[in-house]
């Protein structure tokens, strides 16, 4: 087999502030000063709230092996662990907030999360900019970075674009930026910008994005075994409380990673419809790993092993990831009607005329005042506004034998090359 095409992945230069932060702590007992204990985390998270109701225990065992995982294997440096340290409290309180609101108002459950539509497909696809733009779109509700974040009290509509909780959300997630300027040209953050499926099943511990924060292999391992029925069905009781005093009359939802699971998705949202992006997986494959290594070096000096992730990631384990959705899809696992293609060619070529087929597709009306919003928001989003994500490629023998494996999803899909 071929040496994977970015194994010599170099990280890019930390900010200056960044590099003294972290220098200041390399001889400091970090893990002291910054616990990532199981046991003192949950504790202060009820402190901080004044609960205690976790909800159901499913919980537990992921949290703990999460935290095991990042002692050992993580290795984060001082500012990698206040913003973990941060980030573990803010799940954990979610999930007591939202086990508080239940109990006060237990009429919560009784609402119906009704033909939700998810976007889904590789990583670097094109689904973060599609679902942007379908977010325009007022027909559509999409859940927002901050009331993922902060979800209890209940967004209310009446102070839904002005509630306090916008301005601390927005703050923590430029952060990333501020941490690695870099990762701005990948994917932009903050308060008001749609949020991932898969982000916000963090409050479970049971999630793919967490190993896309760190280098963290024992718990990949536990996560490739898990009930995904848990998370699933926990993100449809987030939905819930969110819509319970802001009516969406559809939610609008995105992660690339359900490709992994749609039997689970459209075992636990029966009347899904969902869009499949695809892209060129030769250039979508490249991205994703310069994408990984800026991850994890927000938070570690470790180096990122790329080889080790690209003999994980094989172009073959790749290809046989998009082939079993076209066996699900052969075999009836999933609807072949509630899935809707759509190539990032097609929206680079034309954005307005591929949304418009999309949503005939979908049996979704395009009223004009959404046409115009999506149309104003391209015209103020340019493609590389936010500077260009250049990556390698490797050579043309690499790429030859790319083709051969990607053939059988490139045609089933009718995916165009890109390079």
């Amino acid at each position: 087999m071929n040496a994977p095409r970015q194994a010599n992945w170099t990280p890019p230069p930390r900010p200056d502030w960044l590099a003294r932060v972290n220098e200041e702590g390399r001889g400091m007992d970090l893990a002291s000063l910054v616990p990532l204990r199981p046991a003192e985390l949950i504790a202060t998270a009820m402190a901080n709230t004044g609960l205690s109701d976790f909800g159901k225990d499913e919980w537990r065992e992921p949290f703990e092996v999460l935290l095991k995982a990042i002692d050992d294997e993580a290795d984060l440096n001082l500012f990698g662990r206040l913003m973990t340290r941060s980030d573990l409290l803010i799940w954990l309180q979610e999930r007591l907030a939202i086990e508080e609101a239940y109990r006060r108002h237990p009429e919560i459950e009784d609402e119906v999360v009704a033909a939700p539509v998810f976007i889904v497909g590789q990583a670097r696809s094109g689904t973060s900019i599609l679902f942007e733009l379908l977010s325009r779109d007022g027909q559509f509700g999409a859940p927002a970075n901050w009331e993922i974040m902060f979800p209890c009290p209940p967004p209310e509509a009446a102070t839904y674009r002005s509630d306090p909780r916008i301005a601390k959300a927005h703050h923590l997630l430029t952060q990333w930026h501020r941490v690695a300027p870099s990762f701005l040209s990948m994917h932009e953050l903050g308060a008001t910008i749609p949020n991932e499926c898969k982000v916000a099943m963090n409050c479970t511990f049971v999630t793919d994005n967490l190993i896309g924060l760190f280098q963290i292999p024992s718990y990949y391992q536990w996560l490739m075994r898990a009930d995904l029925r848990v998370p699933y069905a926990y993100y449809k009781r987030m939905l819930k409380l969110l819509q319970w005093q802001n009516p969406r009359r559809h939610w609008l939802l995105k992660s690339p990673s359900h490709i992994e699971s749609l039997p689970v998705l459209f075992d636990v949202f029966p009347d899904a419809r969902v869009v499949y992006a695809h892209r060129d997986p030769v250039k979508a494959r490249a991205s994703v790993t310069h994408l990984l290594g800026t991850l994890y070096w927000m938070r570690s000096d470790k180096a990122f092993d790329a080889a080790s992730f690209e003999r994980l990631m094989t172009p073959e384990a790749y290809g046989a990831s998009l082939d079993r959705v076209i066996d699900q899809i052969e075999t009836g696992a999933i609807p072949r009607s509630q899935l809707h293609d759509f190539l990032f060619a097609d929206l680079m070529r034309d954005p307005l005329d591929a949304i418009s087929r999309l949503y005939q597709a979908m049996g979704i009306a395009f009223p004009d005042q959404g046409r115009q919003a999506v149309a104003d928001y391209l015209a103020h989003k340019p493609q590389g506004k936010f500077g260009q994500n250049v990556y390698r490629l490797g050579q043309e023998g690499d790429i030859a034998r790319e083709r051969a494996i990607f053939a059988r999803y490139q045609s089933f899909h009718r995916v165009p090359n890109e390079v």
